[in-house]
């Protein structure tokens, strides 16, 4: 049953050399990796009119003009460093690669963790502005916020399981529309404002609210909220591979495509918020307010509002296609568990998809979906990944000093200067609203990794085999000594079976019995020792209820200790019921005693399956 829901929501396991089919055109690549930065436009301007607006009133207006600026630039700026960066490393990991393959592994571990958080919290912020954008169109599903955002995330897992290739024909389509509608949205909007026919909104208390003057501290704390719309740029670049050939044009292609509709859109809902006054309300979104007073409420404002809903949630797809494979490309460095490397049955990262919904699920628990609550925590891990890469880049053409590298070496200093003065910025002002979550977060990361390869390598060494071992013929080709242990709860068709495979395997058995009290005890004897089998049975009272206990001191007592050169094996008989709920019902003595076993060294475990079934079938051993 299991299986067959598994089939349903994610489809027929696909062969692995289907993979080049399932890979992005520029078509369908733009609205999977440009959903984040895209989507960031309903509420990159929104959270630095949050931060204006109760300071200095409808002075906010004109900074908001100053700020989005600023930002596009950096925008433009960032958008050529990354085009240099696909160039240079076609096989993605972005960031990650740029730092590990020229400043080390510490700095590369640092740019991974800052990614992970990054997109994390990309997954996590989208869907809280999805289910924001429901809730502004229906006040009433205000209360069931949370679990709005839960449903969208598993529909967004769901859909990111099913394959490259099916999630961006699934999610493409409402990404085009809502570029269509925000440019008819900002067309109409300017037009009607210079032709007189819409008017400026002022709210009465921001007229009234100009408590404080423009500050830097002020303007900066605003602008590192608005940074939150260049999010999701460095997804194209860890994403290469997932594009098809020439990878790496298509990949520059969608890069710029990505850059220029941020660009217009971003700026155009700046404009439209400034020429209205539109001020952010508890309840209602920015894009939601400018919307609703151009179309008024009518099928073009809930186009948008629908499209916007569904954008946000999309824009998680960003962090589902360039999570997967950064987790991928630092599992096989072995930093991360090797699960995350594998491809699932649809080709995709699967473990990699479902290791980020659990922890985007459990941020959007903690902070009750509120991205104004997880904004802080936001864009910081993406700035400190864009510089750690812009120095990566500078010290590859200081150290190769190929044609034109001075050129290029200047371009990523700047760069470098530029992103180190966001990261700066970002963690100055955002500090004591949550960044320092993040800033802590990294390092115990990187832990993390570092204690992750340590285990791999040791593991390594313990398994490996030298060269000159083999080459030598020292190998040893002689034979274990078999011991075998059958512990027996009581005579019944389960116990006999495992009996009867012991014998298969050696000819040095034991049986073996732990009683809670000497009556039980007796009575297994007597009962075993009518088979007749030949076999030693060893009955021991155990006061205190253990049951490993005993079998280990008895394996490693003079009479049965495991010597140099010897085995023992344990054969557990174990009957299996059809029902899940039956399992319930019965105890899994076989399974913790196979656990603590297997701590012991020299010891193997043989489970031997009885499968009831509801017809008792005749006897037969």
């Amino acid at each position: 049953m299991i299986e067959n829901i598994k089939r349903f929501l994610i489809g027929k396991p696909l062969e692995s050399e289907e993979i080049e089919g399932q890979k992005y055109s520029v078509l369908w690549g733009l609205p999977i990796l440009a959903s984040d930065a895209i989507s960031s436009v309903a509420y990159a301007g929104e959270e630095i009119l949050r931060v204006l607006v109760p300071v200095i009133g409808l002075l906010a207006f004109s900074q908001l003009t100053l700020l989005t600026l600023l930002i596009i630039g950096l925008l433009f700026i960032l958008t050529l460093l990354d085009m240099q960066t696909i160039r240079c490393y076609p096989n993605g990991g972005g960031s990650y690669i740029v730092a590990s393959t020229n400043l080390g592994v510490i700095p590369g571990l640092t740019a991974g963790a800052a990614l992970v958080i990054d997109y994390t919290l990309t997954v996590a912020v989208s869907i809280s502005a999805a289910a924001a954008a429901i809730t502004s169109a229906l006040p009433s599903l205000l209360p069931y916020n949370v679990p709005i955002c839960l449903l969208l995330l598993i529909v967004i897992m769901i859909g990111n399981l099913r394959g490259i290739r099916e999630s961006s024909r699934m999610f493409s389509f409402p990404t085009y529309i809502f570029i269509i509608s925000i440019l008819i949205m900002i067309v109409v909007g300017i037009v009607d404002y210079f032709l007189g026919i819409k008017h400026p909104v002022v709210p009465t208390e921001v007229l009234t609210n100009q408590l404080g003057s423009v500050s830097l501290i002020l303007l900066l704390s605003a602008f590192s909220n608005g940074c939150t719309a260049i999010t999701g740029l460095e997804a194209v670049s860890n994403a290469v591979p997932n594009f098809k050939a020439p990878q790496v044009k298509n990949a520059r292609k969608v890069l710029v495509l990505v850059a220029v509709c941020v660009c217009v859109i971003f700026g155009g809902v700046s404009v439209l918020a400034r020429l209205y006054q539109i001020t952010p309300t508890a309840d209602k979104t920015v894009l939601s307010m400018i919307a609703s007073h151009i179309f008024g409420y009518n099928f073009m404002y809930y186009l948008i509002q629908a499209t916007t809903a569904i954008l946000l949630a999309m824009a998680a797809n960003t962090s589902f296609s360039g999570f997967p494979m950064l987790v991928s490309l630092i599992s096989k460095n072995g930093y991360a568990p090797r699960q995350l490397s594998a491809r699932g049955d649809r080709l995709s990262f699967s473990n990699g998809i479902i290791a980020l919904a659990i922890m985007a699920a459990i941020l959007i628990i903690v902070f009750h979906g509120s991205t104004t609550k997880l904004i802080p925590l936001y864009a910081i891990g993406v700035f400190l990944a864009f510089t750690l890469s812009q120095f990566g880049m500078l010290k590859k053409w200081l150290n190769e000093r190929g044609d034109h590298w001075l050129h290029f070496a200047v371009r990523n200093a700047f760069g470098a200067t530029v992103t180190s003065a966001v990261v700066v910025i970002i963690a100055i002002t955002k500090f004591r609203h949550g960044a320092w979550i993040v800033i802590i977060v990294i390092p115990i990361l990187i832990l993390l990794m570092l204690k992750v390869k340590k285990h791999y390598l040791d593991v390594g060494n313990h398994l490996r085999v030298p060269a000159e071992a083999i080459e030598e013929g020292r190998i040893p080709n002689d034979r274990y000594v078999n011991h075998v242990i059958v512990p027996v709860e009581s005579i019944n068709r389960a116990s006999l079976r495992a009996l009867k495979y012991a014998r298969s395997i050696s000819d040095n058995i034991i049986a073996f019995n732990v009683s809670i009290d000497e009556e039980h005890g007796a009575k297994v004897k007597e009962r075993f020792d009518l088979l007749n089998t030949g076999i030693p049975l060893i009955v021991k009272y155990s006061p205190y209820r253990k049951i490993v206990g005993p079998l280990i001191e008895f394996i490693q007592s003079e009479e049965y200790g495991i010597t140099k050169g010897n085995i023992i094996t344990v054969v557990l008989p174990e009957f299996i019921v059809e029902k899940w709920w039956q399992r319930l019902l019965h105890n899994q003595t076989g399974k913790y005693l196979s656990k603590q076993l297997l701590k012991h060294k020299g010891i193997v475990i043989a489970t031997i399956p009885l499968q009831l079934k509801e017809k008792l079938p005749e006897y037969h051993n």
